[in-house]
C-alpha cells in the first residue's frame, strides 16, 4: 500500500471513529450553536499555528453561518513567521490582551482549536472566555494532549478548561503515516477538524430550519444567485464583524 493509499485509509478510519464516538458531543455543540446564533449571538473561533486554518474554515464560507467571528492574529498564524508563531503561542498573558479586541461574552460560543492543547495561548483563551460567560468548546487531540504535560502557567490542558471537548481522534504528534523515516508524516488534524466543524454547522442550520428559526447562511459568490443572497447578509453583519 502506497503512502497515498495509506493516508486515505487512515484518514477514513479516523473520520469513521470520530463521527461514531463523538456523535453525541457534535450534536450537543450543534444544538448549543443553533441557540446561540438564532438569538443574536456569535460563534467565535480561534486557533494558533495551523489550527488557525479551522477558524478561517468557518468564516465567510459558501454554505456557512454568517454569525461567525474568527479570532485571527497574524503573529499567531504562519505567514509572518511560522517559527515565531510557535514561540508566541507559549507566551503567558497574550490571549487576554488579544481578547480585549472582541466583545465575546454571555450567550456567545467560542471554539478553540489546538491539537496538543498544552500551550499558553489556546488554554488561556479558553479560560478567559469562560470568565466572560461564553460557552467554550475545545477541538483537540485527546490522546496527544493526555500524553504530554501542560506548558502554561495555569498548568492545565485545553480539554481541562473547556465546557465541552471534541476529540479529533488523531495520533500522538498528529502525523499518522509511516513513510520510512524515524518519525511519521501526514497530519490529520486539519482534515478531520474541518469535517467536524462543517458537520456541526450543517446540523445547526438543519435544527434552525426544523424549529422555524431564522438563520443567516452565506451562498457561494460564484453561483448566479450568490451575490444577491450574500449582499443582504453583508448589509446586516458588516457593522458587527470587522473582517467582512
Amino acid at each position: 500500500m502506497s503512502a497515498i493509499e495509506l493516508y486515505q485509509h487512515t484518514l477514513q478510519q479516523i473520520l469513521d471513529r470520530v463521527f461514531d464516538e463523538q456523535g453525541e458531543n457534535l450534536e450537543k455543540v450543534a444544538a448549543r450553536l443553533c441557540d446561540c446564533v438564532t438569538s443574536g449571538h456569535f460563534l467565535y473561533i480561534f486557533g494558533t499555528g495551523h489550527a488557525h486554518i479551522l477558524a478561517e474554515e468557518m468564516f465567510y464560507r459558501a454554505g456557512g453561518l454568517a454569525a461567525v467571528i474568527p479570532i485571527l492574529d497574524e503573529a499567531l498564524m504562519l505567514h509572518v513567521s511560522a517559527s515565531g508563531s510557535t514561540t508566541l503561542e507559549r507566551q503567558a498573558g497574550y490571549a487576554a490582551k488579544l481578547l480585549e479586541k472582541y466583545n465575546l461574552g454571555t450567550g456567545d460560543m467560542l471554539i478553540v482549536c489546538s491539537n496538543s492543547g498544552r500551550n499558553a495561548v489556546p488554554v488561556e483563551m479558553a479560560a478567559e472566555a469562560r470568565k466572560r460567560g461564553a460557552f467554550v468548546v475545545a477541538l483537540t487531540n485527546v490522546r496527544h494532549s493526555q500524553s504530554c504535560s501542560p506548558r502554561n502557567a495555569l498548568n492545565l490542558r485545553l480539554l481541562e478548561v473547556a465546557d465541552l471537548v471534541l476529540d479529533n481522534g488523531g495520533c500522538i504528534g498528529d502525523a499518522a503515516i509511516d513513510a520510512g523515516l524515524a518519525y511519521k508524516v501526514g497530519a490529520t488534524s486539519t482534515a478531520v477538524g474541518a469535517a467536524m466543524l462543517q458537520a456541526i454547522g450543517s446540523r445547526c442550520v438543519e435544527l434552525a430550519v426544523q424549529s422555524h428559526r431564522e438563520i443567516d447562511v452565506f451562498s457561494s459568490s460564484n453561483v448566479d444567485s450568490g451575490d444577491a443572497i450574500n449582499e443582504r447578509i453583508l448589509q446586516k453583519y458588516k457593522p458587527l464583524v470587522d473582517k467582512l
